[in-house]
C-alpha cells in the first residue's frame, strides 16, 4: 500500500490504479567557447539558443492544428503502442466525481484547458501520453535586460508514458526524430548531443483484486461512502519497484485532496482527512485480515507450501488468500 497522490476530488476519497511512466530529455547545443556579447558579435555569428528553440519547436504541432494534445505530437510512432480506449474503459468515466468548472477555476488557477468534456480532460491527464518542454538551463532567465549569446544551452523536456510504451523504444524514437530535424531542417552549424536522464515505465494495477476491495472497503467504512476507482498522470516508480521485488499487487491509497497543492507554494492537508487516514489505514489492515479469497470457479491453483510462504511477497497475504495467482 502507497499513499503517495491525491484524490480527484475535493471530498470523494479515491483509490489510484494506474499511473503514467516518464521519459526524460535534454538537448544540448553546444557553440563557442565562451558567451558573447549579442552587440558585438552578433549577426557575425551563429547562436546555439536560436537552433535549439527552433527545434524545440519541432516536437509538437502548435494549438491551431487542432487535436488533443498527444495528437500534437509529432515524434513519428510515439503513439504506436498506446492501446485503443474501449467502450468498458470510456464507462467508468461517467460515474467520477469530477468538475470540469471546478477544477479550471480552482486546481489549475484558470488555466485554458485542453477540452471541455470530464472523459476527454481525464483522458488527456490520465490514458494518453504527453510531450511537455520545461526549460532551457543556460539560457538568461533573471530580471533585467542581458544581452549575452550563451555558448551552450540545455533544452529540457519530458514525456509522460502510458500502458504497453517503454522508455528504451521512446528514447530511441525521439532521438532519430531529433537528429533527423537538426540535420535537415534545422540545419545548425554547432553539434547535437540528446541523451534521456532517466525513464520508467507505466503502472497498472487491477482495481478488482483482492487487495482492492478490502481497501473500498476501509474507505466506505471511514468516510460514509465508495471511493472512485482512478488513474494518475504522475509517476510514481516505487509502485513498480515494488511489484516487481514482492510479487505483490500495490495498492495506491491517497488520503488528500484535490485541492491540497502538491508540490506547489503553501501546500496543505487537511485535518479531517490527516485523523481519517489512520482510520483508513487501521480498518484496510482489518479488512485484508478478513478476505477469504477468490471462487473457487476462478482459482486453478494449489495452495501454497510452506517453502513458498516463506518466500518475500508470500507471507503478507498467506492469511487471506488461498490461491498463488491473487498473491
Amino acid at each position: 500500500c502507497v499513499s503517495d497522490n491525491q484524490w480527484l476530488a475535493k471530498t470523494t476519497p479515491c483509490l489510484t490504479y494506474g499511473l503514467r511512466g516518464v521519459s526524460y530529455f535534454q538537448a544540448i547545443v553546444t557553440g563557442a567557447k565562451a558567451d558573447l556579447h549579442s552587440g558585438v558579435y552578433g549577426g557575425s555569428v551563429h547562436e546555439p539558443l536560436n537552433d535549439l528553440i527552433h527545434l524545440l519547436g519541432t516536437l509538437r504541432h502548435p494549438p491551431k492544428h487542432g487535436g488533443m494534445h498527444h495528437e500534437r505530437i509529432r515524434v513519428p510512432g510515439l503513439l504506436d503502442d498506446v492501446p485503443p480506449v474501449t467502450d468498458e474503459e470510456r464507462a467508468t468515466y461517467a460515474t467520477l466525481d469530477f468538475d470540469v468548472g471546478a477544477y479550471r477555476e480552482s486546481d489549475v488557477g484558470g488555466a485554458a484547458l485542453e477540452r471541455d468534456t470530464k472523459e476527454q480532460l481525464l483522458m488527456g491527464r490520465w490514458r494518453w501520453p504527453t510531450l511537455s518542454i520545461h526549460g532551457i538551463e543556460g539560457a538568461f532567465s533573471d530580471a533585467g535586460a542581458k544581452t549575452v549569446l550563451p555558448r551552450r544551452v540545455s533544452g529540457k523536456f519530458s514525456i509522460r508514458l502510458v500502458p504497453d510504451m517503454q522508455p528504451a523504444t521512446t528514447e530511441k524514437l525521439v532521438k532519430d526524430y531529433l537528429e533527423a530535424q537538426w540535420r535537415d531542417v534545422v540545419g545548425s552549424k554547432y553539434s547535437l548531443d540528446v541523451s534521456m536522464i532517466h525513464g520508467g515505465p507505466a503502472w497498472v494495477s487491477r482495481p478488482e483484486h483482492p487487495n482492492y476491495v478490502a481497501a473500498a472497503r476501509a474507505v466506505e467504512k471511514v468516510y460514509g461512502k465508495p471511493p472512485d476507482l482512478t488513474r494518475e498522470g504522475g509517476s510514481i516508480p516505487v509502485a513498480n519497484w515494488l511489484e516487481d521485488a514482492t510479487g505483490i499487487t500495490v495498492l495506491l491509497l491517497p488520503t488528500s485532496a484535490s485541492n491540497d497543492g502538491a508540490h506547489a507554494q503553501n501546500e496543505k492537508w487537511d485535518k479531517r482527512n490527516l485523523v481519517n487516514a489512520v482510520k483508513v489505514l487501521a480498518t484496510y489492515l482489518h479488512e485484508i485480515s478478513r478476505l477469504v479469497g477468490p471462487r473457487p470457479a476462478m482459482c486453478k491453483c494449489a495452495p501454497p507450501t510452506a517453502e513458498q510462504l516463506a518466500q518475500p511477497g508470500f507471507f503478507q497475504f498467506a492469511k487471506g488468500f488461498k490461491c498463488k495467482c491473487e498473491i
